[in-house]
């Protein structure tokens, strides 16, 4: 799978949770967190950046269930 294909299933799975916000705060988890742009995320920066994903959410939102759920479908991208 390519970074840009890996890049666009994280911001859709991260839409249903987050709207239209979703691409803006995937690419500034990434650029933050991994000093990198989306296209070049890499398989193997998922389930770090599920990490970061799982704690900003939970700073949005305290719907545990939820959190555990986006982590969840992110991880099993890789």
């Amino acid at each position: 799978m390519t970074a840009a294909a890996l890049y666009d299933q994280v911001v859709g799975i991260t839409r249903e949770y987050l709207g239209p916000a979703s691409e803006r705060f995937i690419t500034r988890l990434i650029n933050a967190h991994f000093d990198k742009d989306p296209e070049d995320l890499k398989a193997k920066d998922i389930p770090k950046l599920s990490e970061w994903i799982k704690i900003s959410l939970g700073l949005l939102t305290d719907d545990k269930a939820m959190v555990d759920e986006c982590q969840k479908r992110i991880l099993k991208l890789v």
